[in-house]
């Protein structure tokens, strides 16, 4: 068995973050039983551009491999009599709405406790569900703005910029899952569930790390680096070379006094200037072009080969072809194929956790409500009467 096989969630998520934090428990054999709102066409992910067609995008299928997918509406009476008497057999219902709606749609722990005493309602919300801002939808660019990521990315003299991928989302749906499996865990040793209130504000404030730390304790105001250069580690950036850009990464002494052995230039160990991080965090604009001097006179893989010899952090500046195509990404599972009915086969990235023997296969996401049927005949018993009324009444969205 997965580690997880022994957990069902109920989700009501959609487009990236719920989603994203849903798919690494389904990676490690979770149930995933995705709500989808058959009013507005299910999870909005579906219809993502570019590679989008009907009620399928390869954007969804990145979110949603290993899950299964019901239609139910369960703001009709029909439908939220279904999802009640899905609660007592799952561990967890799991959403990322704005935080205000878990109480809106009564899928908060008050609201379900009395069906499943230790059912672990986990919500991945924008702001929270308490605040000034609860009430505010957020999105990944609005939280990097508010969260001040964006006045600390990109050049000094450039725009505002946000990081390449949708981080704040991507560490939300990993907080998440993190939050929900604690719930689950606490719930089975105590036999009472919880409310899980997550946010990505909270994600992206938390994230700020040690310079908030600097910051509410020392005044320091971060900023921005050229070459996205480590506020204070030096040399730690990135550099050009004869060919193209590479990164050098001296977290430790030893690494600066290999590096510059490599770089022929042993003497600058010795220099007052550079002898220790603090030295060469006060003289970085001198010690700088001394470096860019040296490193021009070579290639990129030269210089790699060099610093790999005698173990300096560094690596190329990939583009993602580049990424996907390391040798070590290829080895360590990270591309996944999955055969789908309008795509064919898919290859996308798996998930990076890590618990016992990886699965081998894995299944395409799911098409819109594909397992209503399965689900409801596995997990409450209904038989194809009791579907054919509930259909009639509106469960699984009108009726034509």
């Amino acid at each position: 068995m997965r580690p997880l096989e022994d957990i069902r969630i109920l989700s009501l998520e959609q487009y990236g973050a719920g989603p994203f934090g849903s798919l690494h428990l389904a990676h490690l054999g979770a149930d995933v039983i995705k709500i989808e709102d058959p009013g507005v066409g299910g999870d909005v992910g579906r219809y993502v551009p570019p590679y989008q067609e009907g009620q399928d995008s390869l954007f969804f299928e990145s979110f949603n491999h290993d899950k299964r997918s019901i239609c139910l509406d369960i703001r009709n009476p029909a439908g939220r009599a279904v999802f009640e008497e899905l609660v007592p057999h799952a561990d967890a219902v799991y959403s990322n709405l704005r935080g205000d709606v878990p109480e809106k749609l009564g899928i908060r722990y008050a609201d379900l406790k009395h069906l499943n005493p230790r059912i672990v309602c986990c919500s991945l919300s924008g702001f929270g569900m308490t605040g000034p801002r609860s009430t505010e939808p957020g999105y990944d660019y609005v939280l990097q703005g508010y969260a001040g990521w964006m006045s600390l990315t990109g050049d000094p003299d450039g725009p505002p910029e946000k990081t390449g991928p949708s981080l704040v989302d991507y560490s939300g749906g990993f907080v998440a899952a993190l939050s929900l499996l604690a719930g689950v865990h606490a719930a089975r040793r105590d036999g009472v569930g919880s409310d899980c209130d997550v946010s990505l504000y909270d994600t992206a404030i938390s994230l700020l790390t040690y310079p908030a730390t600097w910051h509410l304790t020392g005044g320091y105001t971060p900023g921005r680096t050229r070459r996205s250069a480590h506020p204070s580690l030096v040399p730690f950036q990135a550099f050009p070379a004869k060919d193209g850009w590479l990164i050098i990464g001296c977290a430790k002494e030893k690494f600066w006094q290999r590096l510059v052995g490599v770089l022929g230039r042993p003497e600058l160990a010795e220099d007052p200037r550079f002898v220790t991080f603090a030295d060469r965090a006060e003289h970085r604009d001198e010690l700088e072009p001394i470096l860019d001097a040296a490193l021009a006179e070579r290639t990129v893989d030269e210089w790699l080969a060099a610093l790999h010899e005698v173990s300096v952090p560094c690596s190329p500046v990939n583009d993602v072809a580049h990424a996907l195509a390391e040798e070590h990404t290829i080895a360590r599972g990270l591309v996944v194929t999955t055969e789908h009915p309008r795509w064919g086969e898919v290859r996308q990235v798996g998930s990076p956790a890590r618990a016992g023997a990886m699965p081998a296969e894995h299944k395409r996401a799911p098409l819109l409500g594909e397992h209503t049927g399965e689900v409801l005949r596995e997990q409450l018993g209904y038989d194809d009467d009791t579907i054919a009324r509930l259909t009639r009444d509106g469960a699984f969205g009108a009726s034509d």
